[in-house]
């Protein structure tokens, strides 16, 4: 049913509401990843929890409540909390690779190529990518802040099917069940509006930084990018592999629209085209008939200067717009590599970001 799916597990799952990281929980997470692993699918992890491990790794020492006491925490606990996953997933035969974002790297468009390029890296060599905030150095002008709006940055940046955020509470209720007994849970949300927000307002649990507010958040974001999201319980027996199957568990938050319609938004309604790439006729046949990426060997001529991810318009050789895209050369590189072919790349440039100039997914024909 999904095929790429970001699973978010936050300190309260990880901990199980406890000071300590519950060793035997992460095992079955791990398990029940490699299983969807096995059937094809990919798979990313936006685990909290480090400052938690650090605590943990540290004694629980007594330190004041500042930011580098915090950061201190952080840059002591990813590194054990990485190992420790990565033992996990070594139980089935499974790498993982780490990744600490911050908002700059998702904000800024040339670092946001260069993150998805990493993510579709170790996507397709079957590492599992396991990414976090990058807590131990990030001021609050870069944070993301919690990791609920970081992995639905990274749902986004890796155009996923499905946002699974992971929590100590079985999804969204009519009321807080905490307190009031009679709250029922919500099976499904398709509108985010002030009543909602106001069932979800509360500040969470002592050990993470997220509540259900933030969940709304994050859900909100990725649905409007073309990402079905589930809020669910961390601990239910197989959450995530239920999930993944299309079982109805905790609260859907059904997309509002593709990816594809996302994109052609975010390209025509962004900066003008920075440049222009003339293509020859087999090229323009291959982008308009049969939905190929743009390759270097097609362009027949490079006209303005841009960088790396900036816009650039598509044009046959009699100055008809076919497409625009974002492109993965700088003007320069393409004017090196144009009409040459992609296996030719980097004994002209002295280095390679792929045997694409305009990637498909990048790509939106007019």
């Amino acid at each position: 049913m999904y095929h790429r799916i970001v699973i978010k597990l936050g300190t309260s799952v990880l901990t199980g509401g406890t000071p300590r990281l519950d060793w035997p929980h992460m095992v079955d997470l791990a398990r029940q990843c490699a299983a969807l692993q096995a059937q094809g699918k990919d798979i990313i992890i936006c685990s909290s929890g480090a400052v938690a491990a650090g605590r943990q790794r540290l004694g629980f020492p007594q330190l004041p409540a500042t930011l580098p006491s915090k950061q201190l925490f952080a840059a002591v606990g990813q590194s054990w909390l990485m190992w420790n996953w990565e033992r996990f997933f070594e139980i089935y035969d499974i790498h993982v690779g780490q990744m600490l974002l911050t908002r700059a790297d998702t904000e800024n468009r040339r670092r946001f190529l260069n993150a998805r390029d990493t993510l579709q890296a170790l996507l397709s060599y079957r590492v599992v990518p396991i990414i976090n905030e990058n807590d131990a150095v990030a001021t609050e002008e870069i944070r993301v802040g919690d990791n609920d709006n970081l992995s639905a940055l990274v749902a986004i940046l890796a155009e996923a099917d499905l946002l699974i955020l992971l929590t100590d509470q079985p999804g969204l209720f009519t009321a807080d069940p905490r307190t009031q007994p009679d709250a029922e849970l919500i099976p499904e949300v398709r509108t985010i509006d002030e009543t909602l927000r106001k069932l979800a307002s509360g500040s969470g649990t002592s050990l993470g930084t997220g509540g259900m507010v933030t969940k709304l958040q994050a859900a909100d974001a990725a649905r409007r990018a073309g990402t079905d999201v589930v809020i669910a319980a961390g601990a239910a027996p197989d959450v995530i592999v239920r999930i993944a199957a299309g079982e109805r568990v905790g609260t859907r938050f059904p997309a509002l629209e593709t990816p594809l319609e996302n994109r052609k938004r975010w390209i025509f309604a962004g900066p003008k085209p920075s440049g222009v790439l003339v293509v020859d006729d087999g090229a323009a046949r291959a982008l308009r008939g049969n939905g190929r990426s743009l390759l270097p060997a097609g362009i027949i001529q490079v006209k303005g200067a841009f960088e790396r991810a900036d816009t650039v318009s598509i044009q046959s050789a009699g100055g008809q717009e076919l497409a625009r895209g974002i492109a993965r050369y700088t003007s320069d590189d393409l004017a090196r590599i144009q009409g040459c072919q992609s296996q030719e790349i980097e004994e002209r440039l002295g280095y390679t970001y792929g045997p694409v100039a305009v990637h498909r997914n990048d790509l939106i024909l007019v």
